[in-house]
């Protein structure tokens, strides 16, 4: 697949006919979940879950989200998902990159880009990123493919 960035995180998607909305195409807001839950699993595969979120009192919060929708999916059609960790100042920030592309053509139907900032659970403000986000996050950050 002609994929945006190296080695990407990937998941199989199918929409489902709860996804369907009543254009019979995938709805928006269906792609931004899909988009949350492959953060997570990107973030899990990287060595830190919710349960560490809420041990260290720290998380990556959504501070801004894009998507950008180029092509309609379809009840029942086979579609890969992949995310990368494109950016990170190594403080507060990082930036979190999605594409999802169609099987049967290879065509990309959505890009997505996520602006993270660390914050404190407990307080919602934002605060440096704990050694353990640096050592599991900044090493994945991917490098734009050829």
């Amino acid at each position: 697949m002609d994929w945006d960035y190296e080695n990407p995180f990937v998941q199989a998607i199918t929409p489902q006919a709860g996804d369907i909305d009543g254009l019979d195409h995938t709805n928006n807001a269906v792609y931004v979940r899909w988009c949350e839950q492959i953060g997570w699993a990107h973030s899990e595969q990287l060595g830190l879950d919710l349960d560490d979120y809420r041990r260290l009192d720290r998380a990556m919060a959504i501070r801004r989200g894009e998507y950008e929708y180029l092509l309609p999916t379809v009840l029942g059609e086979s579609l890969t998902l992949a995310t990368w960790l494109t950016g990170g100042d190594g403080k507060i920030a990082m930036e979190r990159r999605f594409q999802l592309i169609r099987e049967r053509d290879g065509a990309t139907v959505l890009r997505g880009r996520w602006d993270l900032v660390c914050i404190d659970i407990s307080s919602g403000k934002v605060r440096r990123m704990p050694p353990e986000f640096l050592d599991a996050y900044l090493p994945s950050v991917a490098q734009a493919g050829e």
